[in-house]
């Protein structure tokens, strides 16, 4: 399930994406909204945009990932309205050679804002992980 519809812009340490909140959507409320909790996968689709980003431009696959979690998630509002366009903004406050990461994400709409700082994982050798975490 894809939930951005684009890739503004991105450089060596953010990245920022749109996406208008569609009523038919998976995660879709009866009224048409996005819960407000959806916020986080729309940053973490944000964070993994930027990844792959990155990989085409190196000319490498774009590769799986994984969202940890996040400490504190932020938003002003419960729902974000249908046909509402967001922004989001993500930041990369530290990325380690193991494969950790941490971004800093601001999502932004007509009377929205919510920002969380996401923690990521991406391995450096995916198959070997999944083979090895396979039961």
């Amino acid at each position: 399930m894809v939930l951005l519809d684009g890739v503004e812009r991105f450089d060596d340490d953010s990245v920022e994406t749109v996406l208008q909140v569609r009523a038919d959507g998976l995660l879709s409320a009866a009224d048409g909204s996005l819960p407000a909790w959806v916020g986080v996968e729309i940053m973490a689709q944000s964070v993994a945009a930027f990844a792959g980003c990155h990989a085409r431009q190196a000319g490498q696959p774009v590769e799986l990932g994984f969202l940890l979690g996040t400490r504190s998630y932020q938003c002003n509002v419960e729902a974000f309205p249908a046909g509402a366009d967001l922004r989001v903004r993500a930041h990369r406050s530290l990325q380690d050679d193991n494969g950790m990461g941490v971004f800093e994400c601001h999502l932004d709409g007509p009377g929205i804002h919510a920002e969380a700082r996401l923690n990521v994982f991406r391995p450096p050798e995916v198959a070997s992980y999944l083979q090895e975490s396979a039961p």
